[in-house]
């Protein structure tokens, strides 16, 4: 095909062919732009969405193992506390040996003195020396009047010597 129009006109029909292919490209370059924009956002949603459910699975879990350790703190608390009670119901049904000690040594005139003290379940024995039998008399009252002690027994040999006594003598200890 020949083109007969002037040069002018050549140019000009050039000069428009090239923008319109300008427009078209710049066109075709904003609608590019326009959804890699509307993709990128659609990631983006995307992630964020697959975050908040990622977020709300560690919370769960974080429930699931605080609420595990706290059941096992509470289970560790409750066996202590019971070892606790077996132990303070254990040592309320002890004797305690220095305060009856102390008590023995309170109802002991100045006089008298030990030689042997055996302990058995409760059950006390004391050998030892008396000046006379007014002061071993004295040690038996005294015994007696302290209730801690029962089933007082002075052995009958104790009584016959009326000076330098070794005398015996057996009680229990009321709980």
């Amino acid at each position: 095909m020949i083109n007969l129009l002037p040069p002018q006109y050549k140019a000009e029909l050039k000069e428009e062919e090239n923008w319109k292919l300008t427009l078209i490209l710049s066109l075709l370059f904003l609608i590019f732009l326009v959804c890699l924009t509307l993709i990128l956002f659609s990631i983006k949603i995307f992630i964020s969405g697959q975050l908040e459910v990622q977020k709300t699975l560690l919370l769960q879990e974080e429930k699931k193992f605080e609420e595990s350790q706290i059941q096992n703190l509470e289970e560790k608390i409750a066996t202590s506390n019971q070892t606790i009670l077996k132990l303070d119901s254990f040592y309320q049904g002890q004797i305690s040996l220095a305060g009856i000690l102390e008590k023995i040594f309170e109802t002991l005139p100045s006089d008298v003195y030990l030689t042997t003290l055996d302990f058995n379940l409760g059950q006390f024995s004391l050998f030892g020396y008396s000046p006379t039998r007014e002061i071993l008399l004295e040690f038996k009252e005294n015994l007696e009047k302290e209730e801690l002690f029962e089933e007082i027994y002075f052995s009958p040999s104790n009584w016959v010597k009326p000076s330098d006594i070794d005398f015996s003598v057996n009680f229990k200890i009321v709980k």
